[in-house]
């Protein structure tokens, strides 16, 4: 099977994550999508971050109806932080028979060369790459590794949806309704 790994935050998930993963399962040669929820992005500031299991819950919640798409905390059970190129690793080895892809934005893809053996995952893995505003012409792009998808473009943010939750804005359209009700009850974000 041909899994895509799109590894993220979820701080909080929103109807941007969804866009692009439901498209990278249903207009890609991929066959399922797995939200692998980050405990810590060794490039981001942890202090923002809100519990590691709610953004699990949370990105459960919001693709709970979904065949293609699953919540993975594989990298709950890694060291702290997450490397991308130690959970590729872990996967493959704990899923021989799965194919794996990496999602990742035309943002982080111009920034793959900080990434720890980003050679390693250039030469061993394929990566899909949707869209970002600002990041149209990439070194990268024309790796032999990396597919440019024609996922809709999302100017959509995680940081966008705390300060809006921080500043009692109602979000319901860009976070799916079961975890605003998750956030709400456990106020989150404000």
């Amino acid at each position: 099977m041909k899994i895509g790994l799109f590894f993220g935050s979820f701080n909080p998930i929103h109807i941007g994550h969804l866009i692009i993963a439901n498209y990278m399962a249903e207009f890609t040669d991929l066959d399922r999508v797995w939200f692998v929820v980050s405990p810590h992005n060794p490039l981001k500031n942890k202090s923002s971050l809100v519990n590691m299991y709610d953004r699990l819950e949370m990105t459960r919640l919001a693709i709970e109806n979904s065949e293609k798409l699953e919540a993975s905390d594989i990298e709950f059970r890694l060291p702290q932080p997450s490397y991308t190129i130690d959970s590729l690793t872990f996967l493959r080895e704990r899923y021989p028979q799965h194919q794996f892809t990496l999602i990742m934005g035309a943002d982080n893809l111009a920034s793959l060369k900080k990434w720890k053996n980003y050679e390693l995952i250039l030469r061993d893995y394929k990566i899909a790459v949707y869209p970002r505003p600002g990041f149209e012409n990439i070194q990268l792009a024309s790796h032999p590794s990396v597919t440019l998808t024609d996922t809709p473009l999302m100017e959509i943010s995680s940081t966008f949806i705390r300060k809006s939750l921080k500043e009692g804005k109602n979000v319901q359209f860009f976070v799916p309704d079961p975890v605003l009700k998750f956030i709400d009850a456990k106020n989150l974000y404000s």
